[in-house]
C-alpha cells in the first residue's frame, strides 16, 4: 500500500531532523552547549531568553528546531495510523519514531542536567555523547524507513533472507560503533584543538593524554574496519538477491564509503575544523540512511 503525500512528508520529516542533528553538532563544537545554563526546558530560567549572547542563541535555537522536529514526527505517527491499516510497517516506524524522539529530548536534557556540555571534560560526558549518538542514528534510521515502507516498499523477512541479514545487521552495529568513536574523537578535538599535525599525533600516544585524546586515535582504524564489513556485506546481499537497482546501489555505497574515508582523512589534516566537522558528520548520516535503506530493500518480502 502506497501513500505517497505520506511518503513525501515523511521524507520532508527526515531532512528536518537532519539539518537538527548538524545543528546540534554545531551547538558541540562551537562550545554552546551551555548558553542556557543548566535549564532545562526553560532557556536561563526563561521561556524566551532575553540575554544576547551568541552562545544563547545557538543553544536556544537548537532547543527550538528540536521541538518542531518533535511535533513534526507527532503528526508522522498520527498520519501513519490514519493511512494505513493495522500492522502495516509504516505505522510501525512511526510509532518507534516518536519513541526516539522523545528519549532523544531526555538524552539532550541529561546533557544539559548534568552539565555535560561546553568544557566539560569529565568520562561521563563520553557516556552521554555515547548513547545521544546511537539514538540519533536509530532515529534517523526509523524515519527512513517510515518514509520508505510508505511509499509502498515491502516490510521485511529476516527469517528468509538469514545469510545477508547476519552480515547487513553486523554492518550496521559496526557502523553505530564507528559513530560512538567519532562523537569521542570530535569532543577530544574540541576540548583539546592541537596547535599542528604533529602536535596532535603526538597527543594522541601521550600517556599523560585525556582519555578523550587517546581515544582519538582509534577512529581511523575503526573508520578502515567498519568500511570492510560494509563493503562486504553489502555486496554480499547482490550476490544472494541479485537485482540491476541493488547492484546501483551498491556501487553508490561503495563511492560513498570512500568518499567518506578521504573526508575524514581531510578533517584530520586540516585539524578537525568545526565547518570539517559538520560537513563529515553530514556525509556520515547520508551514508547510514543509505545502508539503512539498502539493507530494507536486501531483507524485503519477495512480491
Amino acid at each position: 500500500m502506497r501513500n505517497r503525500r505520506f511518503a513525501a512528508y515523511a521524507w520532508g520529516v527526515l531532512a528536518y531532523n537532519m539539518l537538527v542533528v548538524l545543528w546540534g553538532a554545531f551547538v558541540r563544537a562551537s562550545g554552546s552547549g551551555a548558553g542556557c545554563g543548566n535549564h532545562w526546558p526553560l532557556c536561563n530560567g526563561e521561556v524566551v531568553p532575553r540575554g544576547h549572547a551568541i552562545q544563547t542563541i545557538v543553544e536556544f535555537t537548537h532547543r527550538a528546531s528540536s521541538g518542531l522536529a518533535l511535533v513534526g514526527v507527532v503528526v508522522l505517527m498520527v498520519w501513519a495510523y490514519r493511512a494505513f491499516p493495522r500492522r502495516h510497517p509504516a505505522r510501525t516506524g512511526a510509532t518507534l519514531a516518536v519513541a526516539f524522539m522523545l528519549t532523544e529530548a531526555l538524552l539532550g536534557a541529561a546533557l544539559v542536567l548534568l552539565e555535560h556540555v561546553a568544557q566539560n571534560k569529565s568520562a561521563g560526558r563520553g557516556i552521554s555523547i555515547s548513547l545521544h549518538l546511537v539514538n540519533t542514528l536509530t532515529l534517523l534510521a526509523v524515519l527512513a524507513l517510515t518514509a520508505w515502507w510508505g511509499g509502498g516498499r515491502p516490510g521485511l523477512d529476516l527469517g528468509r533472507w538469514r545469510g545477508p541479514a547476519r552480515w547487513l545487521i553486523g554492518a550496521l552495529a559496526g557502523f553505530a560503533l564507528l559513530g560512538v568513536s567519532g562523537a569521542i574523537a570530535a569532543l577530544g578535538d574540541t576540548l583539546f584543538p592541537a596547535t599542528s599535525l604533529s602536535a596532535g599525533m603526538a597527543m594522541d600516544v601521550s600517556s599523560d593524554a585525556h582519555i578523550f585524546v587517546r581515544l582519538r586515535v582509534l577512529h581511523p582504524v575503526m573508520a578502515v574496519a567498519a568500511a570492510c564489513l560494509l563493503l562486504y556485506a553489502v555486496w554480499s546481499a547482490v550476490k544472494t538477491r541479485p537485482d540491476p537497482r541493488r547492484q546501483w546501489a551498491a556501487l553508490a555505497l561503495t563511492i560513498g564509503v570512500f568518499i567518506q574515508l578521504v573526508l575524514g582523512a581531510i578533517t584530520i589534516g586540516l585539524l578537525a575544523p568545526v565547518w570539517m566537522q559538520i560537513t563529515h558528520l553530514f556525509t556520515a548520516d547520508a551514508l547510514w540512511i543509505a545502508l539503512v535503506l539498502y539493507s530494507a530493500s536486501a531483507l524485503a518480502r519477495a512480491h
